[in-house]
């Protein structure tokens, strides 16, 4: 599809689609690891002719004058389901509801802004959580405590500036900082609705007398407290905004701002997630992404997504998420049971397990020749009741159960 007004829209893992767009945007396009972009073998005598095709993120992203979406093959509704529970799988949209949040928007971009706005709104109705925050500071008058040692070597004895530490209570904290930055965030990218926008407005308002975070600056840290509790949904929100989904660059020819899902790591995130949750009435303890070893130098570092140990902290179950296009499975489907073959290896374990989104074949089992290792790979309709989706989990889990 092409416009003259340089709106380009793909679909997930799509075919190839020609764009007509300034050379230096389809340059910068090839770069990125968002889509993959070439010139157009049929058009070779005219530059501004390209084809672009989607990989497995989703989002609006403006790059120079083009302004590219890339649609989810997934309904919203449902991929707000996955996205809600691997952020706070005992929130309400962890549990189904997140259609409210998701509201009548069927692109990415639109309802991520309308369930921040939302989910901030509900954070900040009791008014804004304070906290006490360290300073140090140089002040013409003794406040708190004097740094002596910083006294005597900045002010070689001269009683005043004074250097002093001190605690203030000031809703100048880190859970007010990050809601300022999604807001400011928000607020400039577009593809955001005319009215959300003007709500996150009004919350920047609410949000006086918190410092913006300067551009580049790692996010605050925070930590999950009963103080804070009625925060943590939309600062988890709020991180994926700024950290996982945020694509911005600028100081270049072509600036690039927007908003991207990897729909991959979503994936990973919420068979993790869920799996934990599914595995907690059997004991243990499960680890995202635990390291471990395949050689003994310990050269060749191994990551499942998830192994679950048992209560002495030996390996008793591992599993691996992946998200992948058809045709990526029917020409690769070897090379995760390697990966899984080398995950069982090394935990010294007799079964693994691979779980496929998009699936339609039923489980399969593959009992790897004198290894005395059963490879089970799982399959996962996504657009799904979330009901029936947690469902599926739990059938997994029982599975990885019975094959301990």
């Amino acid at each position: 599809m092409t416009n003259a007004d340089a709106v380009v829209v793909l679909r997930e893992h799509g075919p190839w689609t020609n764009a007509l767009m300034d050379p230096a945007v389809g340059r910068t396009l090839a770069t990125t690891d968002w889509v993959d972009a070439r010139p157009d073998p049929y058009a070779p005598g005219d530059p501004r002719r390209w084809q672009v095709r989607a990989k497995s993120r989703v989002g609006a992203v403006r790059v120079g004058d083009l302004q590219l979406t890339i649609v989810p093959k997934l309904p919203v509704r449902r991929l707000f389901f996955l996205l809600g529970y691997a952020l706070d799988p005992r929130s309400h949209w962890g549990h189904g509801d997140g259609n409210v949040l998701v509201s009548d928007y069927d692109d990415l971009l639109p309802a991520v802004a309308h369930a921040f706005e939302r989910q901030a709104e509900h954070a900040l109705r009791r008014g804004l959580l304070q906290g006490y925050r360290h300073t140090d500071e140089t002040l013409p008058v003794v406040r708190g405590r004097i740094r002596e040692s910083d006294q005597i070597r900045r002010r070689y004895g001269f009683p005043v500036p004074v250097e002093v530490s001190f605690d203030e209570f000031t809703v100048d904290i880190p859970e007010n900082r990050l809601l300022l930055a999604a807001v400011e965030r928000l607020v400039r990218l577009q593809g955001v609705p005319r009215d959300v926008r003007g709500r996150l407005l009004r919350l920047q308002v609410r949000l006086e007398g918190v410092r913006p975070l300067r551009r580049g600056a790692p996010l605050p840290s925070w930590t999950s407290s009963r103080l804070n509790s009625r925060y943590g949904p939309a600062l988890r929100l709020a991180e994926l905004i700024l950290h996982e989904a945020s694509i911005e660059q600028r100081g270049t020819d072509t600036a690039v701002s927007g908003f991207l899902l990897d729909l991959a790591k979503v994936f990973e995130n919420f068979v993790s997630v869920a799996l934990r949750q599914a595995l907690r009435p059997y004991g243990g303890r499960c680890q995202f992404q635990a390291h471990h070893h395949l050689d003994e130098a310990e050269a060749v570092l191994l990551k499942p997504d998830l192994v679950w140990y048992d209560d002495a902290g030996r390996p008793i179950g591992v599993a691996d998420a992946k998200y992948k296009a058809e045709k990526d499975k029917e020409r690769f489907p070897s090379s995760d049971l390697y990966q899984m073959l080398a995950y069982c290896t090394s935990l010294g374990l007799s079964s693994g397990h691979l779980v496929y989104a998009k699936g339609r074949s039923p489980r399969g089992s593959h009992r790897v020749r004198r290894a005395g290792v059963v490879i089970t790979q799982h399959a996962m309709e996504l657009d799904r009741d979330p009901v029936d989706l947690l469902a599926g989990i739990d059938e997994i889990a029982e599975f990885m159960v019975r094959s301990q």
